[in-house]
C-alpha cells in the first residue's frame, strides 16, 4: 500500500511540475483573443542598413572586430521617443508590442551587468527596454520581449566559429552560454516583467523551462507554439499560433533596395490570418536615430484606420466552424456567441452611398438575426439624405443574402479601398 501511494505522489508531483513547465491556459485563451501584435527589430547594425545581426556569419576578422569595437561607438537614437512610439501602436489597434532586447548578435538594449556590449556603453547611454516598457505600459499594451539565446559575441569571446548552426552555438551544447542566457533572463524578468517572450533559437526548452520555473505568469510564443515566420498557414490551425512578417523584405531598418507591401496588402493579411485561428505579429524597423521611417508609419496609420472601425471582427473572436473563405470573403466568429463577422475584399470602386449584395454559404438566419456594417449607423449618407443605407439580408433555402452600403466616409474620393466588415448576430452555422 504504501508503494502505490509513493508512485501516485511520485506522479502526481511529476504532472503537476510538467503542467508547470508550460503556458497558462488561461493566458494562452487571452493570447488570442488579442488577435494583433508589433514586432520591433532594431540594434547596432540598424546603423548599416544590412540584416540584423546574420552579417557577422562568415565575416572576416576585420569585420567583426570593428563591428563589435566600433558600432557601439556611433549608435546614438537621440530622435527615440517611447511614448510617442506608444501613442502609435496603441491607435493601431495592436494589444501588444514584442520588442528585440537581445538579438543573434548580443547587443543589448537594456542596463545589464552581464556584458559591456549594451546600450549603455554608446553615447546614448540610456536604457532603451526600460523606456519602452514604461511607455507600452502606460497605453496599456502587453509588454513582449524578444531574446536570441544564440549569441555571436558570446561564441567570439569562447573562440569558436560565428554561426547559428554551430555545434556551440546552442545551449544544449555550452554550458557556460546556457548559464549567460539564464541571468540575462532573470535580469529582463526582474526588471521589466514582460507579459510575453519570444526565443529566436534552434535549441531552446532549457530556457523556455526556466521562464516557465521563474515567473509562470509569462506566455513563450516562439519556444512553446508554431511561429511561422514571413507566410501564413494553408488553412485554420488550431490556436495558439502567430505569424510573424516584416512589412517589407527586411526586418531591421533597409534604407535602400527595400519593397513595402501596401496597407491594403497588410490589412488583408491579417484578416486571413484571424481567420484561419493565429495571431499577426507586425514587424517595425526603427531608423538607428530612433525614428519610425515615414513609410512604415504611413502604412501603421493605414491599419490604425481600419483597426479603429473593425477591430471588433479581429479581437476575441475565433475561426468560423464551417466556413473561412468563399471568394472574396473571410469569416470570424465571436468566441461564445453566435455571430459571425463577414470580411468583404477585393471590392473595386465601391462608391460611397452605393449598395451591393453578397451570398453567404454555410449559415442560416434565425427569427433573432441582425445584420450591420461595423463602423456604420446606417441611417444616413453624407449629403445624401434620399439614401437609405440600412443593411438587410434575405433568407433563401440554401443562402443568405445580405445588402450592403457604404455609408461611411472615411476618404475624400468617397472611395475606400479596404475591406468592409458585416457583423451577422444570432446565426446558425450550417455544415455541408
Amino acid at each position: 500500500m504504501k508503494i502505490k501511494i509513493t508512485i501516485t505522489l511520485f506522479f502526481t508531483v511529476c504532472i503537476t511540475t510538467f503542467a508547470q513547465l508550460k503556458n497558462n491556459p488561461d493566458l494562452v485563451e487571452d493570447y488570442m483573443d488579442m488577435g494583433f501584435g508589433l514586432f520591433i527589430h532594431w540594434s547596432v547594425d540598424s546603423q548599416l542598413g544590412s540584416v540584423i545581426s546574420h552579417s557577422l556569419v562568415g565575416a572576416s576578422d576585420d569585420y567583426v572586430d570593428k563591428y563589435y569595437n566600433e558600432l557601439p561607438k556611433t549608435f546614438y537614437p537621440d530622435k527615440f521617443d517611447a511614448d510617442e512610439w506608444a501613442r502609435l501602436f496603441k491607435i493601431t489597434g495592436a494589444e501588444y508590442v514584442v520588442f528585440t532586447a537581445k538579438h543573434h548578435n548580443g547587443f543589448c538594449m537594456w542596463d545589464t551587468k552581464t556584458t559591456d556590449f549594451n546600450i549603455m556603453n554608446t553615447p546614448y547611454g540610456i536604457d532603451i527596454v526600460g523606456q519602452l516598457v514604461k511607455a507600452l505600459r502606460k497605453q496599456g499594451l502587453k509588454v513582449g520581449l524578444y531574446f536570441s539565446p544564440e549569441d555571436f559575441s558570446v561564441l567570439r569571446k569562447q573562440g569558436h566559429l560565428i554561426s547559428r548552426k554551430g555545434e556551440m552555438s546552442s545551449v544544449n551544447k555550452n554550458p557556460e552560454l546556457l548559464a549567460y542566457d539564464k541571468e540575462q533572463i532573470d535580469e529582463l524578468i526582474d526588471k521589466y516583467k514582460p507579459d510575453i517572450m519570444f526565443f529566436d533559437s534552434f535549441h531552446k526548452a532549457d530556457i523556455v523551462k526556466h521562464v516557465h520555473k521563474k515567473d509562470p505568469s509569462i506566455i513563450v510564443t516562439r519556444g512553446e507554439m508554431k511561429t511561422p515566420e514571413q507566410s501564413i498557414p494553408g488553412g485554420a490551425m488550431p490556436g495558439p499560433w502567430e505569424t510573424c512578417m516584416t512589412m517589407g523584405t527586411q526586418w531591421q531598418y533597409k534604407p535602400t533596395n527595400e519593397n513595402y507591401k501596401s496597407g491594403s496588402e497588410l490589412i488583408e493579411k491579417l484578416i486571413e490570418i484571424r481567420a484561419k485561428g493565429g495571431n499577426f505579429l507586425l514587424n517595425i524597423g526603427p531608423k538607428p536615430n530612433g525614428e519610425i521611417p515615414i513609410e512604415q508609419e504611413e502604412r501603421l496609420r493605414e491599419v490604425a484606420l481600419w483597426m479603429y472601425v473593425n477591430e471588433e471582427g479581429i479581437k476575441n473572436t475565433r475561426t468560423l466552424p464551417t466556413i473561412i473563405k468563399d471568394g472574396d470573403m473571410w469569416f470570424t466568429k465571436d468566441k461564445k456567441e453566435n455571430t459571425a463577422y463577414v470580411f468583404i475584399t477585393n471590392q473595386q470602386n465601391w462608391f460611397k452611398g452605393f449598395r451591393r449584395n453578397f451570398l453567404l454559404k454555410n449559415m442560416k438566419s434565425t427569427k433573432n438575426t441582425q445584420v450591420s456594417v461595423l463602423g456604420q449607423s446606417d441611417l444616413v449618407v453624407e449629403y445624401w439624405p434620399e439614401n437609405t443605407p440600412t443593411t438587410r439580408f434575405i433568407q433563401h433555402d440554401d443562402l443568405l443574402e445580405i445588402s450592403v452600403s457604404r455609408a461611411q466616409r472615411l476618404y475624400n474620393n468617397k472611395i475606400w479601398h479596404n475591406p468592409i466588415v458585416v457583423k451577422i448576430t444570432n446565426v446558425e452555422f450550417i455544415k455541408k
